[in-house]
C-alpha cells in the first residue's frame, strides 16, 4: 500500500521536465498494483501531451477550480480561521513521526498528506486516510462533473480507504463584496472576518468526517517511519 500512495502522491504534483521524463517508468510500476488498471487511461492521457500542456492543464484544473483545491481544508472551512489551527494540528502529526514537509507546501495539500502515508505503517496510514476520504472522494466527484482525467487518481485513493466516503457538506464560499455587506469590515477598516453559519461545522459534517477536521487536534505519538 505504500507504494500505491507514493505513485498516486507523484501523480498529482505539478509536471516538471524530470517527472515527465519518468512516466513510462511510473506507468509501468502503475501496472503491477492491484488498482493500477484504474490509471491506464489517465497514464495514455499524459503520455499523449507535451510538458507544456500538461503543465497548463493542471493549473487549469486546480489553481483556477476551487472545487478540484487539492487542498483539503479549503473544502472543509473555507476561509475560516479554523482552517489555520487544523493545518497546524496536521503539521505537528507529521512532525511527530519524524516527517518534515517541504517549507512551500501547506501541510493539507494532498500529494504532501499522500507522501506521509506512504511513510508510515499501515495501520496508520489506513486510519488516516479513512479520515480523509470523506473530502478526497468530493474533489474526486468534481473532477468527474468537470471529466478531468485527474478524477482517475483520486478514484484510485479513494478505493484503499478503510471506510466509505459519506457525502460532503463543504463550506460556505463568499465572495469579498458579499462578505462586506454582510459582516462589514474589520476592525483594521478593511476585509470582514468571515465566518461560516452558526452551527455549520457540526451540522455540515459527520461524526467520521469530523475525526478528520477536529481530531488532529489530539496529536498521536505513535506514528513510526519505516525507512
Amino acid at each position: 500500500m505504500k507504494n500505491h500512495f507514493k505513485l498516486l502522491s507523484l501523480l498529482l504534483v505539478y509536471p516538471e521536465q524530470q517527472w515527465y521524463d519518468e512516466l513510462p517508468e511510473m506507468a509501468k510500476f502503475a501496472e503491477e498494483l492491484p488498482n493500477g488498471k484504474l490509471l491506464l487511461t489517465f497514464f495514455e492521457f499524459l503520455q499523449n501531451q507535451t510538458l507544456l500542456e500538461l503543465q497548463e492543464n493542471y493549473v487549469t484544473t486546480f489553481d483556477r477550480n476551487k472545487h478540484h483545491a487539492l487542498h483539503l481544508f479549503e473544502h472543509l472551512y473555507g476561509e475560516d480561521r479554523e482552517r489555520g489551527q487544523a493545518m497546524v494540528d496536521l503539521l505537528h502529526e507529521y512532525q511527530n513521526a519524524g516527517f518534515e514537509p517541504e517549507a512551500n507546501e501547506l501541510p493539507d495539500y494532498l500529494p504532501l498528506f499522500m507522501e506521509f502515508l506512504s511513510l508510515v505503517d499501515s495501520e496508520k496510514a489506513k486510519e488516516m486516510l479513512g479520515d480523509a476520504v470523506h473530502v478526497i472522494a468530493h474533489i474526486w466527484g468534481n473532477l468527474q462533473e468537470s471529466e478531468s482525467p485527474y478524477a482517475a487518481v483520486l478514484e484510485a485513493l479513494v478505493i484503499l480507504s478503510p471506510i466509505p466516503p459519506e457525502p460532503l457538506k463543504v463550506a460556505p464560499v463568499r465572495d469579498m463584496d458579499e462578505a462586506m455587506e454582510l459582516f462589514g469590515p474589520s476592525s483594521e477598516g478593511v476585509e470582514p472576518l468571515l465566518k461560516p453559519t452558526c452551527g455549520y461545522l457540526q451540522q455540515g459534517l459527520s461524526q467520521n468526517q469530523q475525526s478528520f477536521a477536529i481530531n488532529l487536534q489530539d496529536v498521536k505519538h505513535q506514528s513510526t517511519i519505516r525507512g
